[in-house]
């Protein structure tokens, strides 16, 4: 009985998840897809344990099998709002199959740097978005025509340096061949000096 009570309860969170989400989507204002499918998700898991905690037909469950539910939901949710919309708003793989589907399925493998630089940053209005989302985030800050680290934005840039040096696989496929060059793509030192430094 408790497990058909918790699978309905739980459909109830995902159908309020997806009716949430695609009112949000459609009809107001979204500043960074992942961080708003997370609102979505927190909003949604609050009217379904106001219905949990509520309405007598889930009242099978003690206070800890509740709180138990409405946990398992905001991961579920968390899980989903990364696999999803922020998986398909950032994936170059995606972008890729949509790209060759858009060209009658081929691309000449030669032609692909030039679909990436020319195409794929301009389509998808990649520096627009990724500077949105790092404001957001507040790891940077764009001061007049400059774009500068946060300290939090140090953190993270020395975290995912790290990360990438000593946890990234070493023997990574890379068109045919294994390479350990994305454990450290900047291991050519410091780039020559340039005139967009500020």
């Amino acid at each position: 009985m408790k497990i058909v009570r918790a699978a309905l309860a739980s459909a109830l969170f995902l159908g309020l998840l997806l009716a949430v989400y695609l009112v949000h989507t459609r009809y107001l204002r979204v500043d960074v897809v992942f961080y708003d499918a997370l609102q979505d998700v927190v909003l949604a898991a609050l009217v379904a344990a106001g219905a949990l905690f509520g309405l007598r037909s889930f009242r099978v469950f003690n206070p800890f099998e509740k709180c138990q539910l409405v946990l398992i939901w905001l991961l579920v949710g968390y899980a989903l709002a990364i696999s999803v919309p922020t998986l398909i708003d950032r994936s170059l793989s995606f972008y890729i199959l949509e790209k060759l589907a858009q060209r009658g399925g081929g691309i000449q493998l030669a032609s692909f740097e030039d679909v990436f630089t020319r195409e794929y940053v301009k389509e998808h209005r990649l520096v627009d978005v990724r500077l949105t989302e790092q404001q957001a985030s507040g790891t940077i800050v764009i001061d007049g025509d400059c774009v500068r680290l946060t300290p939090r934005g140090e953190v993270l840039a020395g975290f995912s340096r790290f990360f990438r040096r000593h946890f990234l696989p070493r023997q990574r496929l890379l068109m045919q061949a294994y390479s350990d060059e994305l454990t450290d793509p900047f291991r050519d030192g410091q780039p020559p000096p340039s005139d967009y430094g500020c």
